[in-house]
């Protein structure tokens, strides 16, 4: 059966649209009291919803798809249309603040470049009054200062080269450093969204041609934060791929960069010969045979307490019959015999010495 194709004409469609769009574009003071709570409705969920989409791109692989749902969330989170300016995610700004902040000498375009200025070189801010000045300020360092470095590696390798089939990882190391030492990053700073929002960081791994290799939300509060990608190294040659580190609630802070792996051929490196204590492993009874050997006994001794008169008067003639736990137990071990004798191993014998610890590895 075919997927019912959505109605965008649907009533219920339609009024969700304008209630983002009213949002987004910040229009709510027009909304009535219902409108408004049924907007808030909407947002609640709008972090899981998003949530849920990255994870469906990310069974389709595609890099640039989950890029822009991120990007979807961090609007939906500070209440902006797409198009607007960075610096209106500080408190207090509207247009007329951002097109005299970004014009003329010091004039900025982009949220970073805004907070690194000195206070006394901030622009914008002539119609504010000095508490709305210090809510700007106090806005400035509380926004993300981070620092984003990677490096790829092969775990427990003394080679430092990377060979084809090799396990790789790429640690990816976020730095808060606007936290002092032992300091945790509270809720994130989004006055237009109703709801408490705790920051978090999206980091993605992709091709050049798109696919996604890795994509993970990391929550962690702490002032260092690593976030380790495992994958398999590709077949011999050089490659270069994408990394992506977005936060999950501001605009203008996103990180990009490249990540170059260089894999060699896995034939070059010297036969790896198994240690004599290694191989004779292979001889050990099995956990599985362990236990069953444990039951048989049990089973035995049992038996053999219910059986002792009729076995007592066997033996006075010489000859005694063997009980199913016996029985049982010699099958087991004439199989264990057949196994063992491909690799040479002749040492079984009946008693029940041949009984050894259980070792799980």
């Amino acid at each position: 059966p075919h997927m019912q194709k959505p109605q965008f004409q649907h009533p219920v469609v339609l009024k969700g649209n304008v209630l983002l769009h009213a949002y987004l574009t910040r229009q709510t003071d027009v909304l009535s009291e219902a409108s408004q709570e049924d907007l808030n409705f909407m947002l609640r969920y709008s972090s899981s919803l998003i949530d849920a989409m990255i994870s469906v791109c990310k069974h389709q692989e595609s890099l640039a798809a989950a890029l822009n749902c991120i990007k979807f969330g961090q609007y939906v989170a500070q209440g902006m249309w797409m198009k607007d300016s960075e610096l209106l995610q500080l408190p207090h700004f509207t247009s007329a603040e951002v097109a005299h902040a970004t014009k003329g000498k010091n004039g900025v375009k982009t949220i970073k470049d805004y907070i690194a200025l000195d206070n006394d070189s901030k622009k914008g801010l002539a119609d504010f009054s000095d508490a709305q000045k210090e809510d700007i300020f106090k806005t400035c360092t509380l926004l993300p200062d981070v620092t984003i470095e990677s490096k790829v590696f092969v775990d427990d390798d003394e080679d430092s080269n990377v060979y084809e089939g090799d396990l790789c990882t790429v640690a990816v190391t976020i730095t808060r450093n606007n936290l002092e030492d032992g300091e945790k990053a509270g809720l994130v700073h989004a006055p237009r969204f109703p709801f408490p929002k705790r920051e978090a960081w999206w980091v993605a791994l992709g091709t050049t041609q798109g696919k996604i290799i890795s994509i993970d939300k990391v929550t962690s509060p702490n002032k260092v934060v690593e976030h380790k990608i495992k994958f398999l190294a590709p077949k011999t040659g050089t490659y270069e791929f994408e990394l992506h580190v977005l936060s999950n609630a501001y605009v203008g802070f996103d990180f990009s960069d490249s990540v170059e792996l260089k894999t060699l051929d896995a034939s070059v490196l010297p036969e790896y010969k198994i240690h004599p204590d290694d191989a004779e492993l292979d001889d050990e009874p099995t956990l599985f045979e362990e236990m069953m050997n444990a039951n048989i006994e049990d089973d035995s001794d049992s038996e053999e307490e219910e059986d002792s008169d009729s076995d007592d008067e066997s033996e006075e003639g010489g000859i005694r019959e063997l009980t199913a736990a016996e029985r049982k137990k010699q099958e087991l071990q004439n199989a264990r015999k057949k196994a063992a004798s491909a690799a040479g191993d002749d040492s079984d014998s009946d008693d029940d010495s041949d009984v050894e610890e259980v070792h799980a590895d």
